[in-house]
């Protein structure tokens, strides 16, 4: 059986790096990026089986590349997990945002992640 690719976007190179370890202890392969712009290259290039990604970003923010993901064919069914430090008001997966943007991410954590929390939820994600 093919191990399961995880995309992990994030500029805190320590958290990518905490996500990583926490995958690959769980059989996942992880691939990694620093921001919003390296992670769709890398989305697009690596074809992840799921993303993990930041919402605030400097280059491109996590709204703004899911969005971006969920509009192409190939990632509409992808499974996307954002991350925000800002999710007090987050009650559902779609939601209204800035300028009435919605974004489709279909799960949320609020940072800091209890990484294990996230690693269960991904493998939850996985098995449909």
């Amino acid at each position: 059986m093919e191990k399961k690719r995880i995309l992990i976007v994030d500029d805190d190179p320590d958290l990518v790096e905490t996500v990583s370890m926490m995958l690959e202890a769980k059989g996942f392969v992880p691939i990694l990026a620093y921001g919003g712009i390296e992670g769709l290259e890398k989305a697009r290039k690596e074809r992840p089986d799921l993303i993990v990604l930041d919402v605030m970003m400097p280059d491109k923010d996590g709204y703004a590349v899911c969005n971006e993901l969920k509009k192409d064919a190939f990632f509409k069914e992808i499974p996307i997990i954002l991350l925000t430090a800002i999710g007090d008001h987050i009650t559902t997966t779609t939601y209204t945002l800035r300028g009435g943007m919605e974004t489709l991410a279909d799960d949320f954590f609020q940072k800091p992640v209890n990484t294990q929390s996230l690693v269960n939820r991904i493998d939850q994600l996985l098995k449909g």
